[in-house]
């Protein structure tokens, strides 16, 4: 018996998403915990969305902890609107990073997460958001 999450990285298991299509679709390459979606060169900020990152970084700022009252979850609909969009996610364990967002499902959010240096592949499911701003 294949488990998926053999090939997954431990830091990032628990952004491995059942629910996004791009990494069902496509078998892990390199060791990498999500495949890369095949695309062309990716959008810039204000460019034509497409599936592949943005051409440079995102915005240098670190967005200050938002002031709501804690969510449970938060809604596909709330989120959607950051697809194609710089948007900075706070998960569960006190990760946080910059993000463009392709995909955005029922229960999860695939796209790109700025890890400083470059953009990467990945995916997580809705319940581990905590908080996040669309820029």
């Amino acid at each position: 018996m294949h488990d998926e999450k053999e090939n997954v990285i431990p830091e990032f298991e628990e952004e491995f998403c059942e629910d996004c299509p791009l990494l069902r679709q496509l078998p892990p390459i390199f060791g990498q915990p999500f495949p890369m979606p095949p695309m062309g060169p990716g959008p810039g900020f204000g460019q034509e969305p497409g599936s592949g990152p943005p051409s440079g970084p995102p915005p240098s700022l670190t967005p200050q902890t938002s002031t709501a009252p804690g969510t449970f979850a938060i809604d596909s609909g709330a989120i959607r609107r950051c697809r194609f969009r710089f948007v900075y996610m706070r998960l569960r364990g006190r990760r946080e990073f910059w993000a463009w967002l392709v995909y955005v499902g029922r229960r999860s959010v695939a796209g790109w997460r700025w890890t400083g240096s470059r953009w990467v592949y990945f995916g997580v499911d809705l319940r581990q958001i905590v908080d996040f701003q669309c820029f």
